[in-house]
Parts: structure tokens; sequence; C-alpha cells
């Protein structure tokens, strides 16, 4: 048999650039069609083509992960919601508010800010919060007017303008950390016996809507985007039935994760980076589930209580020893789970503190517990099938995936934690 050569040609033999990452797979795939016979022009387009893919998918991966390097440090602490306890007797309503005066007396948007660092109006804004109680209750006065306006109490079809009845500021303290002051507003109501219904513009930010009567607490919601609650009877509690309950607290604990949740983003990706296997996988993401649903369940009954100036810092830390871990290559085992399962207990406390600000009672605590449970897990599980698909499929079959891929995302994730720990103990 004659030894195989190439046919002469007057057209430029076929050249790869010695900058061409993909040199080496292209000319094998040549030499390889070549030896069995004419060129198949559907080989070079289809390596091409996947080629060119895997390279756009690699650089817009180092374009997000530069950008989550850049911007997540100051998304490690979205803004609470205000919670508004709503008293409705039969002649009038009155609102008391535990909320934050300084981002609206600055005149913030808080529809589009998750932290008050990132807008322009930051400056005065910290500078509000080192001012005495009655410096800044006169500056909320003066823009009470304004604020009223984004009020929005209704009964029946009737618009109420609501009143300010007491304001209480505390103290300066830590300026570092908002202070909470409380608002109580209020409103007469017309005689036609008609239910009252609350809410207030997107821009004030998320409420916690609480209807209340004595000891007693009724319909709860978190209202976001300028939501109105649902109908509050007068003289009368209004009662969610179980699957309203559930409904509604699936969602927030969905909402609590992605998009707010950053810091437990970050951790279950670190878990997501450790390994492609589904055992070890699995595995992690069942301890870390089974951690934070017995430490959630034990803060909301109030048997198990840390504050939240312990346990933030130690959420970052768990942040930075997985990714750490992962870029250290540690041997899969009991060890790893069992960490995992230790700072599961931790995120659960942070997942906690959503509803102590809600508060939930009697007939909707097991409903409202479940359903905000199930909505955290069903974020988690977005997160990591969106990481699968955008990096598991194109690159985790490649050799070099954990060097260019995992270990580099990992090195974000432990700079982004390591950054937030700094910012909650120091700064």
């Amino acid at each position: 048999m004659r030894p195989f050569r190439p046919k002469k040609t007057s057209r430029a033999p076929f050249r790869v650039g010695p900058r061409d990452v993909h040199s080496r797979r292209y000319l094998a795939r040549v030499v390889e069609s070549r030896r069995n016979g004419p060129v198949n022009s559907s080989v070079w387009f289809g390596v091409a083509a996947r080629d060119v893919a895997q390279t756009l998918a690699w650089r817009g991966l180092i374009c997000v992960m530069l950008f989550f390097a850049v911007t997540l440090p100051t998304l490690a602490h979205p803004l609470r919601p205000s919670v508004a306890d709503v008293t409705v007797g039969r002649d009038r309503v009155e609102v008391s508010i535990r909320l934050t005066l300084e981002p609206l007396v600055a005149g913030m948007d808080l529809a589009s800010l998750t932290d008050t660092n990132d807008s322009p109006l930051s400056g005065y804004h910290d500078r509000l919060r080192t001012l005495h109680p009655e410096v800044l209750e006169a500056a909320f006065q003066s823009v009470w007017p304004a604020i009223r306006s984004q009020f929005f109490l209704t009964a029946g079809e009737t618009a109420l303008t609501p009143d300010l009845l007491a304001l209480r500021v505390p103290a300066v303290g830590d300026v570092e950390r908002p202070r909470e002051s409380v608002l109580t507003v209020g409103a007469a109501l017309p005689d036609d016996g008609t239910p009252v219904r609350i809410g207030w513009s997107g821009t004030m930010g998320p409420l916690s809507v609480r209807h209340v009567s004595g000891e007693r607490t009724g319909y709860t919601a978190i209202l976001r985007s300028g939501e109105m609650s649902a109908p509050l009877p007068r003289a009368a509690v209004e009662q969610d039935d179980a699957l309203q309950t559930f409904t509604r607290y699936v969602a927030s604990g969905f909402h609590h994760i992605v998009p707010m949740g950053t810091d437990h983003i970050l951790f279950v990706l670190g878990l997501f980076f450790y390994s492609l296997r589904l055992g070890p996988l699995l595995a992690q993401i069942t301890a870390f589930t089974a951690a934070h649903t017995i430490s959630l369940a034990l803060a909301a009954l109030g048997i198990l209580s840390v504050p939240s100036s312990i346990v933030e810092p130690l959420i970052a830390l768990s942040i930075v020893y997985v990714a750490v871990e992962n870029m250290l290559g540690a041997q899969f085992g009991w060890a790893r789970i069992a960490v995992v399962f230790g700072f599961g207990l931790l995120h659960g406390l942070g997942f906690a503190t959503v509803l102590e600000e809600v508060g939930l009672q009697g007939g909707q605590f097991a409903a409202g517990l479940i359903g905000f449970n199930i909505g955290v897990e069903l974020g988690q599980l977005i997160v990591v099938l969106a990481a699968f698909i955008l990096v598991g499929l194109p690159f985790g079959h490649q050799p070099w995936y954990r060097a260019r891929v995992a270990i580099p995302a990992s090195a974000v994730i432990a700079a982004v934690g390591a950054w937030w720990t700094v910012t909650e103990v120091f700064l």
C-alpha cells in the first residue's frame, strides 16, 4: 500500500495561526479526516462552530466573574422591609410602622436599590444617621407632606389621607448600621363598614403588613413594587387560610434567594464548583438543606436566637471557607459534609430574620414556615441549574475545567466573602 501523500493544489494550504488556542484540535481533526478520505466540510464547520461557541462562553464567564467581583461587595445586605402593624377599628384605622427614616428623608428611590451605598444620595444618607433624634425628627417633619402622598390607604373606594400621630427616633448608635424608628399614622374611616387596604409607593421599599387586634395577628404579607394589601375588615382580624399563607411565603422564600440573597447564592455556587459529579453535589446540597431547615425552624419558634452581628460575619466566613477548600482540592468525605451542615445552620439563622420581621403566629406558623423553606429550596435549585447550564454543560467535560473555571470562580467567591467579612467586622 502506498503511503498517504497529499495531492498538489494551487490553493494555499490550510494554516492555523500560532495564536489559535484550538490549533491542535483543528490539526488533529484535519489529519484524521484526510486519513479516512476526502476532507468533509461538515467536520470543519462543526469543529469551528463548537470552538467559537466555547470561546465566546468562556469569555462571557470571565466577564460575569469580573462583574460579580466588582459589584457583589455592595449587595451583601439587602434593604429590609419596613413592618406595619395595622389596627382597624369601626371608625378609625391606625398603622404603627417600624422603619428606617434616613432613606426616606434623603429622598432615595428604594425601588431600584439593594443597598443605600449604591445611591448617589448615600453621602447625605450617612450624615442623617449621625443626627440626634430631635434633629432627624425635624428633618422628617419637613418632608412628611411628600412622604404622605406616597401612602395608600383606602376604605372601599374611598381614599384616606393619613395623619402623623407619633414618631419615635432612637438615640444615635452604631452609624454603620440602620437605626429603627417607629412611625404611627392614622385616619378616620367612613361610616359604611367597608374594609381597609394599605400600601405605599414602591420607591419607599418593601412593606411587611400585619393585621393585628390586641394580642392576635391575622393577615401578614410582604408588599413590593407598590402592591396593596388584602382587604382588612373592621373590628376583626382578617385570617388567611393555610393555602394562601403557604403560597405567599413560597414567593417570599424564593425572593429571599433570587435576587436578594447574594450571600446565600455565593455559598451555593461554592458547593457547585467543588465538583460536578452528582454524588458530592447532591450530598452537599442535602446537608445544607437539612441544616438550614432545622435552624430556621428553631429560630422561628424562638428556641434558638443568635444576634445578627454574630451570624452575618460567620456566614461571610463560610463562603470564604468553602471557596478556599475548592481551590485546595480537598478530598470529598464526611468532613466536607459536616462542614457544609454546620454552615447550613448559620444560613438558616440568616433566613430566620425575614420571618422575624413578619411575625408568623397561630395557624399561619406551620404553613408559612414550610412555604418559606420550600421557596428557599426552589431558589437554590434555580441557582444550581443556572450554573450547570451556563458553566457545567459547556465546560465541565474539558480537561482544563478545574484550572480555568472552578479555581478562578472559587477565587472570586472567596475574595467577595473575605470583603464581606471585613465590612461586617471592621467597617
